[in-house]
């Protein structure tokens, strides 16, 4: 059973945090479009492993706190409630695992504030360095208005669509096995641009539901309640992200264990190789068979993967 949240106060707001277990703090982080539940699987395995496992609702999620303008959730904003977490904890640093957009702000992190970070496990997505100009730009340029993150930049449409019926958005984007990456990359430029809006407006989609039915209503009540403009804004702060990052050498240091997926298309292999000089002490390991959604896609390996790193 998912633990009830407590609600500590971090950084101006009041966040949601779930745990599970006594001892070395494991603090877990949710990406895009998740919850704390997304670590559903990986709470109790870390729990009888030994270890403390803390799940936070991030700013804008679930029962955290929705702050109402776009600046609110700067990377500055979303590092700062992370250390609040750490300090409401008591702890000088811990290990951290985050997936999707959690694993973005543990980047961040290894590179503004890593000795707050122990350790770190990253699942899907690579280190970037910092591009030579606006990734936003280049991202219109290379995959056309309707890649989803340009989308978000440039409306509202993203927002108004999906809470208009969160059930279908989570039937139709979190599914398992819909599409390999040799499938993925045999098809046409146009039908690769990864446009959200278009996969919700189908009434179909491929592969297999990830979610049952009692975890399908967890997310489809959270974002019911929630909206989906406070995690869209996240997005919307890429560029003055990227702009926060001028200057700082773009070397990780803190040891990493990467875990991919070789399905998920939103990453492609040459990037996770791109990523391995910029990482002094890195771990890799893929997932065959398994899409963007690892934690929840294979929670028996990935929970695995999770505890002989943390305990070797």
């Amino acid at each position: 059973m998912f633990p009830d949240p407590h609600f500590i106060e971090t950084n101006g707001i009041r966040m949601a945090v779930y745990e599970q277990g006594e001892g070395p703090a494991v603090i877990l982080l949710h990406g895009f479009p998740e919850l704390a539940f997304s670590w559903r699987f990986q709470l109790p395995a870390l729990a009888d492993a030994g270890f403390h496992a803390i799940a936070p609702d991030q700013r804008g999620y679930g029962q955290t706190e929705i702050p109402p303008t776009v600046n609110d959730y700067r990377i500055q904003e979303l590092i700062g409630d992370i250390i609040g977490l750490l300090d409401a904890f008591n702890l000088e640093r811990a290990v951290f695992v985050g997936h999707d957009w959690g694993a973005l702000v543990l980047w961040h992190m290894s590179l503004v504030c890593p000795e707050r970070m122990e350790r770190q496990a990253i699942l899907n997505i690579p280190f970037w360095p910092r591009a030579p100009s606006d990734p936003i730009e280049l991202a219109r340029q290379r995959l056309g208005d309707d890649f989803y993150i340009v989308n978000f930049q440039d409306s509202d449409e993203a927002d108004r669509t999906f809470d208009a019926d969160p059930g279908h958005f989570f039937d139709m984007l979190m599914r398992r096995k819909q599409i390999t990456r040799q499938q993925f990359e045999q098809l046409p430029p146009q039908k690769r641009a990864l446009s959200l809006l278009a996969t919700i407006a189908r009434t179909e989609s491929g592969g297999e539901p990830l979610l049952n039915a009692a975890e399908r209503d967890y997310f489809v009540a959270a974002f019911s309640a929630g909206g989906f403009t406070g995690p869209i804004n996240w997005y919307r702060n890429w560029s003055r992200n990227w702009e926060s990052l001028e200057g700082i050498p773009q070397i990780v240091t803190v040891p990493t264990l990467f875990i991919g997926a070789e399905d998920d298309v939103i990453i492609a292999p040459e990037q996770i190789e791109a990523m391995k000089p910029c990482v002094t002490e890195l771990e890799i390991h893929m997932l065959g068979n398994c899409g963007h959604w690892t934690q929840q896609e294979k929670p028996d390996e990935v929970n695995r993967l999770l505890v002989d790193w943390l305990t070797q």
